[in-house]
């Protein structure tokens, strides 16, 4: 049965987490079997756009459908099952985001827009900079942004679910929350401090305040 209380609506969490992480799996309908590859995209003007050759199977399945789905998500903590219960293994999970879109991929032609896309995904992926910002007039340029495809998925529908123990009663979700803040690993803090935010419980603890995001 499908959890409602997962659901994620708000498009400034979504926005943010799109906008942190840096790859997701593409999944397209293929002639026989469908055909999911894992890609780096850039969630830019609120669109995730993405790159790659024109040539190969991945723009062969789009040039037929042009149909595909894109997912990305991120664990954040499996959570064994004694942390809630002493006997049972049926309570042992894992604590995670992910958001799925389903639509068109559209190529972009646009050699402006290309330039600019791919500038935004350099940003995102080698922040430090190093290259000469792609400019559509540099000769050295152009015949590399007009040999690149670039992909804009014009999104028909998008559905968010961030599970971090929303469901639970009050005594359980403390005895999860505490045994993550018991285990103490960097990542269990961060889940334990988002299972408060996203439940609306308070915090029991001081400390350093966690907003979610991680790259």
């Amino acid at each position: 049965m499908r959890r409602t209380a997962y659901e994620m609506t708000s498009e400034e969490e979504i926005n943010r987490f799109m906008s942190e992480m840096s790859y997701g799996t593409l999944a397209m309908q293929g002639e026989e079997w469908p055909y999911a590859v894992p890609i780096n995209y850039v969630y830019h003007r609120n669109q995730v756009y993405l790159h790659g050759s024109k040539a190969g199977h991945k723009m062969e399945m789009i040039r037929t459908s042009g149909k595909v789905a894109f997912s990305v998500s991120k664990e954040y903590a499996i959570v064994p099952s004694y942390f809630s219960d002493p006997k049972l293994a049926c309570p042992a999970t894992a604590y995670f985001k992910s958001v799925l879109i389903r639509g068109q991929a559209e190529l972009v032609e646009n050699v402006e827009e290309k330039a600019e896309v791919l500038g935004a995904l350099m940003r995102k992926l080698q922040p430090e900079g190093g290259y000469e910002p792609i400019d559509p007039a540099d000769p050295d340029y152009m015949p590399r942004i007009r040999g690149v495809a670039v992909l804009r998925l014009a999104a028909d529908s998008l559905t968010a679910k961030f599970a971090f123990g929303q469901h639970l009663n009050e005594e359980r979700f403390e005895r999860v929350c505490g045994g993550l803040e018991e285990r103490g690993t960097e990542g269990d803090l961060q889940t334990a401090e988002l299972m408060r935010k996203y439940s609306g419980r308070c915090p029991i603890h001081e400390g350093p305040a966690g907003d979610g995001n991680a790259s």
